[in-house]
């Protein structure tokens, strides 16, 4: 296994529980990739997530929901408040002093609705999909080449995809409505409208009003370090600090971008298959800002005062307008910024000083070696005036240097090959099984295949049921149960 990142481990653990000899190589000197979690350097009592920090999926993927991280020893906190979208302030009609109302998405799917301005159609967009979550979570995190377990939850799920993602998304009415499902789908980076997004809304905003976004005590760190151990106690083995430049022995899997199998391999590679490889996208890419903060911010809407996930991307015209802006090669005004305040979750996140994380991801070109800290501070003043004065310290790594810490982010993009319906149905090439490659026992499971990013381990799991299958004849997975 080459890549240490969540899909790596789920395929590593499923390989080793199946009898496997196993070896994870890591090119960084910590473990997890994508996953991953470090100590402030000058803050040390301080915990940063380095990439994900809410795991919305880290119980209800079918994957996480048999391996059962609780019974692990990670604890996921699901807060009240699953995410929130402050809206641009304005001057009160009636007083002349200036507001600031947020859109929030709580669990509990009856309480939104009942703080939105017109929280009827949030139901009737939702509400269907929150009865009938498995089904929903079957059609966006299946292998796309099964027949869906729910038709009747994949039907209704994949017609209001069709809408939100396309000029019919007007169905969903009120700013305030319209902004909180925007803000959740640019989770995956892509020009709005568009089915992409939508699906990402779909699929998040569902599992917020069921699961809910968990936070793990401890930081993300923690759901790494229980893979690895369940790899270790199975017999599988772990090198740390070792970049791939040759192909290893054995049946290699790959938690790799698709083209990192062009300098391993080179000139081994198939003609068309190298050729497909030196043409792939990538997408946008991001600008990840890490702050450390004196204190609680202070949001123009208290009611933000519990949300450990913030969109901080103003109304869906502001979003849409912004992700185009970069989707185009340019850098948004006002830029799509993702934030985290595990604290809120997790108070052992605090340091005895008081200093406590902020996490966020700020959405720009590929490739940008702009720092955003000014944009992103400006962002969460215009939403909490007094913000500036909390922050401690700020570490910035602009898009072009995101590959230093995880290769596979190439340019920024964390997503590796963009949020596309072609990435998440068909994989990096057009081929029958998108985790097998024609190279003779490498595969590949990074979110490059389907069915795309996020922290859920399924395309780890597809690529061990095919490996498993293909190279040594096991045609029934192991049970991931501790």
């Amino acid at each position: 296994m080459v890549g240490s990142g969540p899909n790596g481990l789920a395929a590593a653990v499923i390989c080793a529980r199946a009898g496997l000899s196993v070896r994870v190589i890591e090119g960084q000197p910590t473990p997890g990739g994508g996953a991953r979690s470090a100590p402030d350097p000058e803050y040390p009592g301080v915990l940063h997530d380095i990439c994900s920090a809410v795991h919305p999926l880290g119980v209800a993927s079918p994957f996480f929901a048999e391996f059962d991280l609780a019974a692990r020893g990670v604890q996921m906190v699901t807060p009240e408040i699953s995410y929130a979208n402050p809206l641009p302030a304005g001057a009160s009609e009636a007083t002349g002093k200036v507001s600031g109302r947020a859109a929030i998405g709580y669990r509990s799917l009856e309480r939104t609705c009942a703080e939105l301005t017109h929280g009827s159609s949030w139901r009737r967009l939702l509400g269907p999909l929150v009865e009938h979550v498995d089904g929903v979570l079957g059609f966006f995190l299946g292998d796309k080449r099964s027949l869906p377990p729910d038709l009747p939850s994949t039907v209704r799920a994949g017609l209001r995809v069709l809408t939100q993602g396309s000029p019919a998304w007007g169905l969903l009415r009120g700013e305030d409505a319209q902004a909180l499902f925007t803000g959740v789908g640019t989770h995956a980076i892509h020009p709005i409208p568009s089915p992409v997004n939508s699906g990402a809304g779909i699929m998040l905003s569902t599992v917020a009003h069921t699961a809910g976004w968990p936070v793990p005590i401890g930081g993300t760190q923690t759901i790494t370090d229980a893979l690895i151990a369940d790899l270790r106690a199975h017999g599988g083995e772990l090198i740390t600090g070792s970049p791939v430049t040759s192909p290893p022995d054995g049946v290699v899997i790959y938690d790799t971008s698709p083209t990192a199998l062009l300098d391993i391999y080179g000139p081994a590679v198939p003609g068309r298959y190298a050729k497909a490889l030196r043409h792939y996208k990538f997408g946008p890419g991001v600008c990840k800002i890490d702050f450390v903060l004196s204190g609680e911010i202070p949001w123009r809407d208290p009611r933000m005062a519990s949300s450990p996930t913030v969109h901080l991307g103003g109304t869906r015209a502001q979003m849409a307008h912004a992700e185009r802006e970069i989707w185009r090669g340019r850098h948004a005004d006002h830029p799509m910024t993702l934030a985290s305040l595990p604290h809120l979750a997790d108070p052992s996140r605090i340091d005895a000083q008081g200093r406590r994380p902020l996490w966020t991801y700020c959405h720009v070109p590929a490739g940008s070696t702009v720092d955003q800290t000014e944009t992103v501070i400006g962002l969460f003043e215009d939403a909490a005036p007094g913000f500036r004065d909390l922050v401690l310290a700020a570490r910035a790594v602009p898009a072009a240097a995101m590959s230093q810490h995880n290769a596979n982010y190439v340019g920024g993009d964390i997503i590796v090959g963009g949020a596309t319906l072609k990435a998440a149905m068909i994989g990096p090439t057009l081929r029958a099984d998108p985790w097998t490659t024609p190279i003779p026992k490498a595969y590949l499971c990074s979110s490059a295949t389907p069915p795309g990013t996020g922290v859920h381990d399924m395309a780890g799991l597809y690529a061990a049921r095919t490996v498993l299958r293909r190279e040594f004849g096991v045609k029934t997975l192991p049970s991931l149960a501790p």
